[in-house]
């Protein structure tokens, strides 16, 4: 993974070991690519914790800050707050396929689904890589959704790979991203917090680096028409309500970034925790929980904004220059800063 010049000068809290979601202890992410023909394409895969998520669910909130956008399942998050499959990130067109690889997963898995248990509630979310990928063709399916979520491992790449090939931001090729941040509440009492993104967004003269305009000024650059899904993980015992007010620090995130939700942009955001995860085998009428404090929240109000600035950062920064199927191409992030060079 690259690292961007002069950013241990701009962030004010400390990193985990290694700076991504994966640092949130059992959460992995893979990824699947696709670029033959005409696709420039994937899935990338995101899993909370490595044991059936059907059955043990961890809590979680949404913010939906822009609702443009064809995601799957945050209807059921927002009113029952809790997960139960991985999440799958790919293009607009890919959630009906990652959808079915959801379900087929949790079936094998707990073959009752649908008949002595409840249905499952897959979680697919999208951005539309379209100016870069042969959208039309289709070309995510269930095997590559699969791969992704078999491949996910606590090291992962970053960039123009899985469900941010083809992705762009601010004009520039972007894509997946991440990032963490240690949360110290006490001198007994530190908590994790990351941030894994898949950002496709921006106008392209709006793109600051830490507070400074780099992009320059460009008339005939398009409306911010694009998106980015953001996911917040953490082992600090939130409830659902508060992982929702964390999950809308996102926004804050964005905006340092020059982001502002544009009309025809999909800005969404799902905040999670490895904490308090309930066990549906579990028979007991009441269940114990241990939650944060609400004074303890402004420290992670402060860490997802960093993590989120930091993670859409990243992602352009360790972007590869990618060709479209009908020619197109988008430069990187260290073609254009004159730190790239020294």
């Amino acid at each position: 993974m690259r690292f961007l010049p002069h950013a241990a000068d701009w962030w004010t809290i400390p990193t985990g070991p290694r700076n991504t979601i994966a640092d949130v202890a059992g959460v992995t992410v893979g990824h699947a690519t696709l670029t033959e023909g005409t696709a420039r394409t994937g899935v990338t895969a995101l899993l909370p914790h490595g044991g059936d998520l059907f059955r043990l669910r961890p809590p979680a909130g949404v913010a939906v800050l822009n609702g443009f956008g064809k995601s799957l399942g945050l209807v059921q998050v927002t009113e029952l707050g809790e997960i139960e499959t991985p999440i799958l990130l790919t293009n607009t067109f890919g959630v009906h396929a990652c959808a079915e690889a959801l379900i087929r997963s949790a079936i094998r898995a707990n073959p009752a689904i649908g008949r002595r248990d409840s249905t499952v509630n897959p979680l697919a979310f999208e951005c539309n890589d379209g100016r870069i990928n042969d959208i039309q063709a289709m070309a995510v399916d269930t095997a590559l959704a699969m791969s992704a979520i078999e491949n996910a491992d606590t090291e992962f790449a970053q960039g123009t790979i899985g469900a941010g090939t083809g992705m762009s931001t601010f004009g520039l090729a972007g894509g997946i991203g991440s990032a963490s941040r240690r949360v110290v509440l006490s001198r007994e009492t530190t908590f994790t917090l990351g941030t894994l993104v898949l950002s496709n967004f921006g106008k392209a003269s709006h793109l600051r680096v830490f507070g400074r305009r780099v992009s320059g000024d460009s008339s005939k650059a398009p409306a911010d028409k694009g998106s980015i899904i953001v996911i917040f993980a953490t082992d600090a015992p939130m409830e659902s309500r508060q992982l929702a007010r964390l999950a809308r620090r996102a926004g804050a995130g964005l905006g340092r970034l020059g982001s502002h939700f544009g009309h025809g942009s999909g800005d969404i955001a799902l905040a999670f925790s490895t904490a308090n995860m309930r066990d549906m085998q579990a028979r007991a009428e009441t269940l114990p929980a241990t939650r944060l404090a609400e004074r303890s929240m402004d420290a992670f109000f402060e860490a997802a904004v960093e993590a989120t600035e930091e993670a859409v950062l990243n992602a352009l920064w360790n972007a590869e220059t990618i060709e479209g199927y009908s020619g197109r191409r988008l430069k990187t992030l260290r073609d254009i800063l004159p730190e790239a060079g020294r």
